[in-house]
This record gives C-alpha cells, sequence and structure tokens, in this order.
C-alpha cells in the first residue's frame, strides 16, 4: 500500500468516521481531526512506519495534511 493511503487510513482511525480529505487539505483547520486525535494520529503513524516521534514534533501543524505528514516521514531518514 502507498505512503499516502497509509497515511489516509491512519486519518480515518484518527477522526473515528471515514473521511477523504484532499491531500493538501488542512485536517485541523477543516474539523476533520481535533487537538485530540493528534495523539490518535501519531500513535498511528508511529505504529505504522515503525518511527519514534519525539515529544518536540507534537505540534499539529506537522501533522496539518496528508502531504505535510508524508514530508515529515520523509525528513526522518
Amino acid at each position: 500500500m502507498e505512503k499516502q493511503q497509509k497515511i489516509l487510513k491512519i486519518v480515518q482511525t484518527a477522526a473515528k468516521r471515514p473521511v477523504n480529505p484532499d491531500p493538501d487539505e488542512s485536517l485541523f483547520d477543516s474539523g476533520l481531526l481535533d487537538s485530540f486525535a493528534l495523539t490518535d494520529l501519531v500513535s498511528g503513524i508511529e505504529a505504522e512506519f515503525g518511527i519514534t516521534i519525539p515529544d518536540r514534533d507534537l505540534n499539529p501543524r506537522k501533522f496539518d495534511s496528508i502531504n505535510r505528514i508524508i514530508e515529515y516521514l520523509e525528513n526522518q531518514g
């Protein structure tokens, strides 16, 4: 499964509903996710991609859209 599809599944799990945002759409400004869902989103990303996201990176802006999440993951390697 490609990275974007994996992230979409994580977003849907964090949103607790089937959503299909545009890759550049703000997940938080659009109301798809709220600040409480950030921990679920980050936990899902860590589990799916086998990484640990440091506390200093727990900022909604870093995970604001599917494309920003992809960019974040690419910068971790």
